[in-house]
């Protein structure tokens, strides 16, 4: 069974993608985003499935697409915000190299100014994003096995930083997600 060589998990905005194609680069993989695997599927945006069929019929696609990509990729896989909040899933991520891309509501809010097309922000995007963050952040930090900070770092400083974590922190058939082992770089 193949396996993704790094897998990126955080917020919306905080970089997966642009860093999971940088990482693909550097590390001479593919890269994959499960959300564009739905956008794909489904020939509609994220948000047109949202507002057409609700969160938890995107959620049921989103389980599907990350269990799929899991279980074929095998380079620089970007899961959406909100994979995690999925048991199945976290479960799913446990044993694999998982890169917690972190930033707190400030940096969001200078990367996206929080009025993009984001469906879970269409209301007080700053208060939404802190409850989202106050709802997951614990979910992130379960699955990683190293986290980064991306706040004031240039998408080429943060893929240099995940590159030096996953190559000082290996995940050997004992380590566990979550445990105290787990690197923090700022």
């Amino acid at each position: 069974m193949s396996a993704p060589l790094i897998v990126l998990v955080g917020p919306m905005g905080v970089g997966k993608s642009t860093v999971g194609q940088l990482l693909a680069e550097r590390l001479g993989t593919g890269y994959r985003d499960t959300d564009a695997d739905i956008v794909a599927a489904q020939g509609r945006t994220i948000a047109e499935i949202f507002v057409d069929d609700g969160e938890s019929a995107f959620r049921a696609l989103e389980k599907e697409a990350v269990r799929t990509a899991l279980a074929e990729h095998e380079g620089v896989l970007a899961l959406g915000g909100g994979a995690i909040l999925d048991a199945d899933t976290r479960s799913l991520l446990a044993g694999q190299q998982v890169v917690y891309l972190s930033m707190d509501v400030e940096e969001a809010v200078r990367r996206t100014g929080l009025n993009t097309a984001r469906p879970l922000l269409a209301v007080n995007p700053r208060k939404q994003w802190r409850e989202l963050m106050e709802a997951r952040r614990h979910l992130y930090e379960e699955v990683a096995t190293v986290v980064v900070a991306t706040d004031g770092r240039t998408p080429e400083e943060v893929t240099r930083a995940a590159l030096d974590a996953v190559e000082s922190k290996s995940v050997s058939p004992g380590d566990a997600p979550g445990t105290p082992g787990r690197r923090t770089l700022r």
